[in-house]
């Protein structure tokens, strides 16, 4: 049984750490926006089938 219980605490410290990180990246990382275009072929916009 402790074997058990040491296994769920590691999994649980894992799962906060996972946790903590993806907290941390939504707080101090900006990203940045900038503008995007696409080129879409008269092909695909018609629909030639």
């Amino acid at each position: 049984m402790p074997t058990l219980i040491r296994f769920i605490v590691f999994l649980a410290i894992l799962a906060a750490l996972v946790f903590g990180s993806m907290v941390a990246l939504t707080v101090f990382v900006e990203p940045t926006p900038r503008e995007m275009t696409e080129r879409v072929p008269a092909r695909d916009l018609f629909g030639n089938d």
